[in-house]
Parts: structure tokens; C-alpha cells; sequence
């Protein structure tokens, strides 16, 4: 039986996932500091809005290719909040950013056809891309002391038949935000090119602090096609709920466009619930308590984080603006995937390696930040402790790159 190339995957598994399920088979206690799932880290969900779903007009079944008009208005006041005027016409409900973003890949790209997308970046992007025949081609952030997009590496990488630009604002994991200045020339640069911008802010609202040069929501870009993702997965820690949106915007004519042929997209798989849709205005709201204690989660997690490590200490922290994670920068004595491997074994804890996000250079470790505290703390303390070791009596590994500074 012949299948498809699209799904020809490397389904092996890796030795670091191979002996995570020998430990948990074997009932070892780890210390997860890879969970981003907002269910299993101890929030209070009493007052979600969850009793919504249950509304009993939930009975019958009124499609609507773009969504319910209540949840779409719903939608619109979240950006009116943010102080962007959003149309809820120009809103199209889906189950997930993931599902969003082949809506957009169909909408704007035709087998062959290449989409930008930044580097470093969650891994998921390959996938879809290549569920739907678009090529995705790689544009570098760099740094020098924070992070920043690169214009001169990002005309490098253009290629023939490019169709968007993948912004994330704030950035995974980086946890980097957009400034004003990079906006207002990514937004030149795309006019300059015919290229749209699909912009993902699921993380929008978890800044650590206020900051004037943040560029707002891309929801009310004017001046080309964008479309701006974002759901309750990560806005109100609700996963499970599989509800996601996009904002179309630009330009009057090229959007009417988009949004005519979105429409019939939506309409063929018509994929967001009935009892969701409903819900998406009680969700949306009680999703501000669920939102100020990630938030507050976010914060205590990374003071933690920055006060363990203050001082002379063989590991840093890279700077974050937002987001849920943190990005550490470890000794390069050994690799990134020896490193995790040595903290499974030795301290029964769970990291990300960095090449796992695709950094492009670097002896680099990524930690979740919404770990209960407690958890956070304990697991802090062994990987300080277990580098600190190892710098002290360093194993013959294989060396990595630390990471390198770039000109601006």
C-alpha cells in the first residue's frame, strides 16, 4: 500500500522519551518542567465558565460558516479591550490556531508554494505545512543580548512563490514581543513583496511587564492582508475546549476577498462545536481570573528563576519579555540532548532541549513556567545543582556552540 509523502515521518522515538517512559512505567516520581498544559498545573477552574457548554440550546444545530454572531461579537470585544476595533464580520471561528493556520495555508498558498516562518519556533509549523504541500522556508531571529527580527536575514530567506510571513507576537519560546518599529517595517516589507501576514499572538496577554515600544494587536493592520490568530487554549488555559479564531484584516478589497473564499474553507469542514460557540462569550469572560493567575503564575515562576540564578553561576537565563516559557543557556561541555538525559537519570527531571525549538545555535535547555512553584523551585534548584556538578568534574561529551551574539 502506497501512502502519501506528506505523512512520511520519522516516527522513531529518541533515547531521552524512551527512558521518560521507563521511569514512568516503573512509577518514578519526575519533575516535569516541560508541562505547558494549564489543566495539570493547579490552577482553580471553579469559576471557568465551563456550565456554559451545557446551555441548552445546544440542541439544535444552526451552521454558520464563520461562526455564531454572539461569539464572533464576543471575539471583537476581546480586541476592543486591547483597544483595537476588530469587525466581527471579519471574524472566522475555528477549532484550534492549528486548524487556523490551514485554513490560511489553503487560502493563500498553492501546492509548492512557500510560507516564511520563524527560527527558533514550536516544531508544529513543520507539520502543517506539509499536511497541506506549502513549503516552509526558515527566516532567523537573532540575538545580541535580546531578540529581534532580522530584516536583512529575512530578505535573504525570501524565496520564489513565498505567500506569508509567520510572525509570532510574543515569540515561543523566546518570549520576545514585536516592537512598534519591527511592525511598521515587517508590514513595508510585506507590501513591498505581496505577502501576507499570519501573526499567532495566543500568548499576547502574558507580558511580565508593560513595556511603550510593544507593538499592540496586528488585528488592526490596515495596510496588508493579516490574519491574526489567537483561542482559548492559551487565553483562558482552556485546551480542552478546542476553540480558535482568526481576524482578517488589511486593506478593504484584498480582505472582502480573503474573507469570501475563508468563508467557503470554514464551510466545508464547519468543525467548531455547537455547545463551544455558544459558550465563547462566558468563556472569553471568566477567562480573565483563569488569565490573571497564569499571569501571576508567570511571573512568581520567573522571579524564582532569575533570583537562583543570580550571581556568578555557570548557566543564565536569556532575557524574556512574556510567554510561558524560559530559555536557559547551559555550559557547552556537553549537548543539549546529554544534558537532558543526565537531568532524567540523575535528578529525575524533565527539560526541553533547545533544538527541540530549532535554535540555531547554542548549548540551550527550555523549562515551562507554569509548574505549580513548589515544583518550579525543587526542579530549579536540581538542574543548578546538577550543571554546577558537572562544570565541576566535566564528562568527555561531545562540545556544543554557545550561543553567538549577532549585530544588529
Amino acid at each position: 500500500m502506497r501512502f502519501s509523502d506528506r505523512t512520511a515521518w520519522n516516527l522513531a522515538g529518541n533515547p531521552w522519551s524512551a527512558r521518560v517512559a521507563a521511569k514512568r512505567q516503573a512509577g518514578v516520581p519526575l519533575l516535569d518542567l516541560t508541562d505547558s498544559n494549564p489543566t495539570r498545573c493547579d490552577f482553580d477552574y471553579t469559576h471557568a465558565g465551563l456550565e456554559a457548554l451545557a446551555d441548552p440550546a445546544a440542541r439544535h444545530y444552526r451552521p454558520a460558516a464563520r461562526g455564531a454572531p454572539a461569539a464572533r461579537d464576543a471575539v471583537a470585544a476581546y480586541y476592543a479591550a486591547h483597544g483595537i476595533a476588530v469587525d466581527p464580520g471579519a471574524v472566522i471561528l475555528t477549532a484550534s490556531t492549528s486548524e487556523a493556520y490551514s485554513y490560511l495555508f489553503k487560502l493563500l498558498a498553492d501546492p509548492g508554494d512557500t510560507i516564511l516562518a520563524p527560527t527558533p519556533s514550536y516544531p508544529l509549523f513543520d507539520y502543517l505545512a506539509g499536511l497541506d504541500g506549502v513549503r516552509l522556508v526558515p527566516y532567523p531571529l537573532r540575538y545580541d543580548g535580546a531578540w529581534f527580527l532580522d530584516f536583512a536575514a529575512l530578505a535573504a530567506a525570501l524565496p520564489a512563490r513565498a505567500r506569508a510571513v509567520i510572525l509570532v507576537h510574543p515569540h515561543n519560546p523566546t518570549g520576545v514581543f514585536l516592537k512598534t518599529g519591527e511592525r511598521d517595517r515587517l508590514v513595508a516589507f510585506c507590501r513591498a513583496h505581496d505577502l501576507a501576514i499570519i501573526c499567532d499572538e495566543v500568548f499576547l496577554d502574558y507580558g511580565y511587564a508593560p513595556d511603550p515600544a510593544r507593538a499592540p494587536s496586528l488585528a488592526g493592520t490596515t495596510a496588508v492582508l493579516t490574519a491574526t490568530l489567537s483561542g482559548l487554549s492559551k487565553l483562558a488555559g482552556l485546551p480542552q475546549v478546542k476553540a480558535g479564531w482568526m481576524v482578517l484584516s488589511g486593506p478593504a478589497a484584498v480582505r472582502e476577498e480573503a474573507l469570501r473564499r475563508a468563508e467557503v474553507i470554514a464551510d466545508t469542514y464547519l468543525s467548531v462545536s455547537t455547545p463551544v460557540q455558544l459558550a465563547l462569550p462566558r468563556l472569553l469572560e471568566s477567562g480573565a481570573a483563569l488569565r490573571a493567575q497564569i499571569r501571576a503564575r508567570l511571573r512568581a515562576n520567573r522571579a524564582t528563576l532569575d533570583r537562583l540564578l543570580a550571581g556568578d553561576q555557570p548557566l543564565q537565563a536569556l532575557p524574556a519579555e512574556g510567554g510561558w516559557y524560559a530559555t536557559l543557556q547551559v555550559p557547552a561541555l556537553r549537548t543539549e540532548e546529554a544534558w537532558t538525559l543526565t537531568l532524567l537519570e540523575a535528578d529525575d527531571l524533565l527539560v526541553h532541549p533547545g533544538y527541540f525549538f530549532d535554535f540555531p545555535s547554542g548549548c540551550l535547555l527550555v523549562l515551562s513556567l507554569l509548574p505549580p512553584p513548589a515544583v518550579f523551585t525543587t526542579g530549579v534548584t536540581r538542574l543548578i545543582a546538577r550543571v554546577a556538578a558537572v562544570v565541576a568534574a566535566p564528562e568527555d561529551d561531545t562540545p556544543a556552540r554557545a550561543i553567538a551574539p549577532t549585530t544588529r
